[in-house]
């Protein structure tokens, strides 16, 4: 099958059920505008943005009033009575907080400091010299739960909107020791962010300001290929940063062994979907392509070096046709000696 590959020429591709295209320098630029196949091709995450220090009271948050009046004829207090308190009442739904004789009143998106003055405002037709301090406790909308990955994993509060990612997963005891090649997913309204740790903890960009109610997975990046041939191992190889070149590639399955490689037969294997199939030459002709290399030229590797490797493709690093006159020899040689044993 190999020898089938490395002999087809890229004009054969018409009549053949998979695509053969001689990596090169010239096209190498090209092939990387392909469909990225095993995953989008590139990891998404959020850029950091600056917040305000002070806390948010949200949805379902805590609150607790205490309410000083010093007035003869109060209407909250006794006559040897200075002060009352509300204790944790949750913010409603739709963001408000029950106040005697005030009633219903909107603090959801204010600040602690902003929403006792507000209560305070609302008082003053009814108790006019009245004081309020006002204290919080964080619900499920600001804080964030640390899912896996990290020491403690748990639900933990925002203790104001400028808390980031490398904040949370240092209150959680820092990511797991025992992961290799960890992943950081950051879950927020439905949709999913990824990136690598290694890039998080590289670039002050990438630390981004949580919102309520995320939740952060940190778990091993999946992503994978395979490799196969003569080559200095055959097994799954993990990626161990975001993007590995097919000359990365052949470093990390050990190289081409010397006695037994074909460095002008050097595949990757790749299966497309079929949506992915093109006919105007912008991307593949079937769903099934083998790439080859020939890395005895400058040309092949510089091309080997710039061509990206997917997750769940296929390296094979093939045979030398050397070693198949070897092992015939070797057989002949094997026959000789036993009939002249006999």
């Amino acid at each position: 099958m190999t020898n089938e590959i490395i002999g087809r020429d890229q004009g054969e591709n018409a009549d053949a059920p998979f695509e053969v295209v001689r990596v090169t320098r010239d096209n190498v630029k090209s092939l990387d505008s392909w469909p990225a196949t095993g995953w989008t091709g590139t990891y998404n995450w959020l850029r950091t943005s600056r917040g305000s220090n002070a806390p948010v009271i949200s949805t379902g948050d805590m609150v607790s009033l205490q309410i000083w009046d010093n007035s003869e004829n109060s209407l909250l207090t006794g006559t040897t009575q200075k002060e009352v308190s509300i204790n944790k009442v949750r913010v409603s739904p739709n963001g408000t907080i029950f106040v005697p004789y005030a009633g219903d009143i909107l603090i959801r998106g204010m600040s602690p400091t902003s929403a006792r003055r507000k209560i305070e405002s609302a008082l003053q037709p009814f108790i006019a010299s009245a004081q309020v301090q006002l204290s919080y406790e964080p619900g499920q909308e600001s804080s964030v739960d640390l899912v896996s990955g990290v020491a403690k994993p748990g639900t933990y509060p925002l203790p104001n909107r400028n808390s980031t990612i490398l904040s949370a997963i240092a209150q959680g005891g820092g990511v797991s020791a025992n992961l290799k090649n960890p992943l950081v997913r950051l879950m927020r309204g439905g949709k999913t962010y990824d990136i690598r740790a290694d890039k998080l903890f590289s670039d002050a960009s990438y630390n981004t300001v949580l919102r309520g109610g995320d939740k952060v997975v940190v778990q091993e990046d999946q992503r994978y290929f395979t490799a196969f041939g003569a080559s200095g191992t055959e097994n799954l190889i993990h990626f161990e940063q975001e993007k590995i070149t097919a000359l990365e590639a052949m470093s990390l399955i050990g190289g081409l062994d010397d006695t037994r490689a074909n460095p002008k037969g050097v595949l990757v294997l790749r299966e497309y979907s079929a949506k992915q199939v093109r006919t105007d030459g912008s991307g593949p002709s079937q769903r099934d392509v083998a790439f080859v290399f020939d890395v005895t030229s400058g040309e092949g590797l510089f091309a080997a070096r710039k061509f990206q490797i997917n997750p769940k493709d296929t390296v094979i690093v093939t045979e030398s046709p050397v070693v198949s006159v070897r092992t015939v020899f070797g057989l002949l040689n094997t026959l000789l000696v036993t009939g002249n044993r006999l």
